[in-house]
C-alpha cells in the first residue's frame, strides 16, 4: 500500500510539474482567443454598421419644365451631392419615373409628385422613410447649393441613425 501511495504522489506531482511547464502555452492560446474574440466583435460592430443602407428615390415627371432641363438639373444636383458625399456608405441615388406603370406603388406610397425626394432607410429588416421634398423646394428657391448640400447630408445621415 505504501508503494501505492508513493506511486499516486508521484503522478500527481509529475501531473503538477507538466501543468505547471505547459501554463505558458495556455496562456498564449488564451491570449490568441482573446484577441479572435475582439476581431470578431469590432467585425460584428462595423458589420451591423453597414447593415444600414438608404436609398436616395428622386420622383420625376414628364413635364414642360421638366423637358427644357430645370427638373434635370434638380435631379443632378440631389444626385451629385448623394454620390459625392456617401461614397463609402451603402446609400444610393434612384430616380423614379412618375410616368411608368411600374413605379405605381412607389408613387402612390409617398403620395409623390414632380421633384418630390425620399429617403428610405433600411436598418436591419425595418424600413423607415423620411420626405427631403420641403428642403428641396427651398433650394430651388433660394439656389443655394452649399446650404442644400450640408442641410441634405444632415438629413440622410441622421435618417440612418
Amino acid at each position: 500500500m505504501e508503494v501505492c501511495f508513493k506511486k499516486n504522489i508521484c503522478n500527481f506531482v509529475s501531473l503538477f510539474d507538466e501543468t505547471r511547464t505547459k501554463k505558458p502555452q495556455t496562456i498564449i492560446i488564451m491570449k490568441k482567443s482573446i484577441i479572435v474574440i475582439l476581431a470578431l466583435i469590432l467585425s460584428l460592430a462595423a458589420y451591423s454598421q453597414k447593415g444600414t443602407s438608404a436609398v436616395v428615390l428622386y420622383f420625376k415627371a414628364d413635364l414642360a419644365c421638366c423637358k427644357a432641363r430645370a427638373c434635370a438639373a434638380v435631379e443632378n444636383d440631389v444626385k451629385t451631392i448623394v454620390e459625392n458625399n456617401f461614397k463609402e456608405c451603402n446609400v444610393v441615388f434612384k430616380s423614379v419615373r412618375i410616368a411608368d406603370p411600374e413605379n405605381a406603388s412607389l408613387v402612390e406610397q409617398y403620395n409623390a409628385q414632380s421633384q418630390t425626394v425620399i429617403i428610405v432607410v433600411q436598418k436591419k429588416k425595418k424600413f423607415t422613410s423620411v420626405d427631403a421634398t420641403l428642403l428641396v423646394r427651398e433650394f430651388i428657391q433660394k439656389q443655394d447649393k452649399p446650404a442644400f448640400e450640408t442641410a441634405f447630408v444632415k438629413m440622410i445621415q441622421e435618417s440612418m441613425q
